[in-house]
């Protein structure tokens, strides 16, 4: 599986950007998919995750009602929508995916990983 992410940029504070990742392969609705993010000099932690059917969402406490994670099977392709930003929402954003079907939030027990897609909110 090759993962392609995207829809980064440069936001003001209170502001929403969405960001895409595009999924190679014919199993995409088989992974759990998540995004995480890194910020400069702090280590990589979970933001959310879906699961294949997109029946069920889990986020981090820091974007829970802020971020919504969704999917689109048949685009091969799972959105982060990112609202109301803060400073300190500023990181590279990565989409994995995950084989195994139960949800987790470590890092380690993704497969896959796409390249990242950077997020500056300015205050």
């Amino acid at each position: 599986v090759q993962l392609q992410a995207s829809g980064g940029g440069l936001v003001q504070a209170g502001g929403s950007l969405r960001l895409s990742c595009a999924a190679s392969g014919r199993t995409f609705s088989r992974f759990i998919m998540g995004w995480f993010r890194q910020a400069p000099g702090k280590e990589r932690e979970f933001v959310a995750a879906i699961t294949g059917s997109g029946g069920s969402t889990y986020y981090a406490d820091s974007v829970k009602g802020r971020f919504t994670i969704s999917r689109d099977n048949a685009k091969n392709t799972v959105y982060l929508r990112m609202g109301s930003l803060k400073p300190e929402d500023t990181a590279l954003y990565y989409c994995a995916a995950r084989r195994s079907g139960y949800y987790t939030p470590h890092s380690y027990d993704y497969d896959y990983w796409g390249q990242g897609t950077l997020v500056t909110v300015s205050s």
